[in-house]
């Protein structure tokens, strides 16, 4: 179903994962941040995160990221922040990655420490604790470097719980919502969710949308959101142009796109840009073409 309101999603069911604790270390510490982070978004699942906000890791990575038993990769990491922070809740890419590049290596940090420290102890399993003075003192990098996690945790939780949740339609400094600015999806005019294409059909997507705020609509365009290149994703332009668009009035907004060359499903994502990228309505979720590629004849439209 194509949607453009604001994100409400209901919380997946099933079993709930192990949540890690904060003050097992830096490791648990960020794993945490992680989940508070995929809360904020709603609570996706990981299939969801990789095939709604396009995070271009695995779904068990994804997963082992946020159960703190070992520090992800930073190439993991970014997926996971930014399929939700970015392409989710709309926030501004390049400070959400200056912002957990450092947690994630202040992490990194403090594991390395606390492994370098912990060496000798580890050979020697059966041997006696040592005194509590003597332990306080060999973790004691460890813990400093575990205190800067969680005050850096602390310094952006206003940004990602209070001060940037999407769901009462707030929005980073980066991209704050114009006031009156609003947007109704009308109609899929063309290729409704669910139509057949062939593999490798060219065809072109259009939605009517109706400007239903105070605010023109004036150079802005639909910028795709990832992943945008695969052996399983449509192609396209990463970016079209939205006709100006006075308050009141509607407009139809076409993507000229092409199949995947195999079989399957096929969604793209798309939310409103200006011509530097900065995001419109963050506190809507975008709106999405989405069809099913067949080996089939090419239907006729």
């Amino acid at each position: 179903m194509t949607i453009e309101h604001e994100v409400d999603q209901p919380r997946k069911r099933g079993r709930r994962a192990r949540r890690p604790d904060p003050d097992d270390g830096p490791v648990a510490a960020f794993a945490h941040a992680l989940l508070t982070l995929k809360e904020s978004a709603g609570d996706p699942s990981y299939d969801r995160m990789r095939v709604e906000f396009g995070a271009m890791a695995s779904k068990s990575a994804l997963s082992a990221a946020a159960r703190g038993d070992v520090l992800p990769s930073w190439e993991t990491t970014w997926e996971f922040v930014r399929s939700l922070a970015v392409t989710g809740l709309g926030r501004d890419q390049q400070e959400t990655r200056d912002v957990w590049r450092a947690r994630w290596e202040s992490a990194r940090a403090a594991e390395e420490s606390g492994r370098c420290d912990d060496e000798p102890t580890k050979t020697l399993p059966d041997r006696a604790p040592a005194p509590e003075v003597s332990r306080t003192a060999r973790y004691w990098p460890l813990l400093v470097a575990a205190a800067a996690v969680v005050a850096l945790v602390a310094l952006v939780a206003h940004d990602y719980l209070g001060g940037g949740n999407s769901r009462n339609g707030t929005a980073s400094q980066q991209s704050p919502p114009l006031p009156g600015d609003a947007s109704r999806l009308d109609d899929d005019v063309t290729y409704p969710d669910g139509s057949a294409v062939a593999v490798n059909q060219r065809f072109t997507k259009t939605w009517r949308l109706t400007n239903t705020g105070t605010v023109a609509w004036h150079g802005r365009f639909l910028q795709r959101q990832p992943p945008l290149d695969g052996l399983d994703v449509c192609h396209t332009a990463s970016r079209v142009p939205i006709p100006d668009t006075a308050p009141g009035a509607s407009v139809l907004v076409s993507v000229p796109a092409q199949a995947p060359g195999a079989p399957g499903t096929c969604r793209v994502f798309w939310k409103m840009v200006d011509a530097q990228g900065r995001l419109f309505l963050p506190q809507y979720s975008g709106i999405y073409f989405d069809v099913t590629v067949t080996d089939g004849p090419a239907p006729g439209r």
